[in-house]
């Protein structure tokens, strides 16, 4: 039986006997990624939510919620992937929101204590689920995926963040980690 291409050493080098570095594959995670490349990232994500935080402290809004962290993430580690382009990013998210917040009204709990303070009950869990479960078919149907968007319809469908002038501040905070991440990724690119 022929070894598998993605073993180390590809199959190539594997049936000679020698082990031999092989190219991950094209929209693989680049698994031997440089101190520098990974230092970068991670600074390029602290300048972008920190700006995203300033707006909040400024606003005393909610411009930094979770779902920001793996957004920004996404763009300076896998800016390659489609899910990392500003429009699934801005389509994403812009659904999930709208999502969320219909489930949580189709389910009577635009009034009702957040879940994480006022218990998960069977209707929580309900919108929790048919909100992550539509987002995910509309991003797929538009081709458009953008996997932090999950955790924003479950913000606003868990009461997390409910408010009308919530939802407008995480569309705010979208729109500038979109639009902070894709000036960052040309003002300072990444090593080849």
């Amino acid at each position: 039986m022929a070894p598998h291409p993605d073993e180390a050493g590809g199959a190539t080098g594997a049936r000679r006997g020698v082990v031999t570095a092989s190219r991950p594959a094209a929209g693989a995670p680049d698994r031997g990624r440089s101190t520098s490349g990974a230092i970068r990232a991670g600074l390029l994500c602290l300048v972008v939510l920190v700006l995203a935080g300033a707006v909040g402290l400024a606003t005393r809004q909610p411009w930094l919620f979770p779902s920001l962290g793996p957004t920004v993430m996404l763009f300076f580690t896998a800016p390659r992937q489609p899910s990392s382009r500003p429009l699934n990013t801005l389509v994403g998210h812009l659904v999930a929101i709208a999502v969320g917040y219909g489930c949580l009204l189709v389910f009577g709990l635009s009034s009702a204590a957040p879940a994480p303070t006022g218990g998960l009950t069977v209707p929580y869990v309900a919108a929790g689920a048919l909100s992550v479960a539509v987002t995910t078919v509309v991003l797929q149907l538009v081709r458009l995926p953008h996997p932090p968007a999950g955790a924003s319809t479950l913000i606003v469908s868990l009461g997390i963040l409910s408010a009308p002038v919530q939802l407008l501040d995480m569309v705010g905070a979208v729109l500038l980690v979109t639009a902070a991440g894709w000036a960052l990724q040309r003002l300072v690119p990444a090593r080849s």
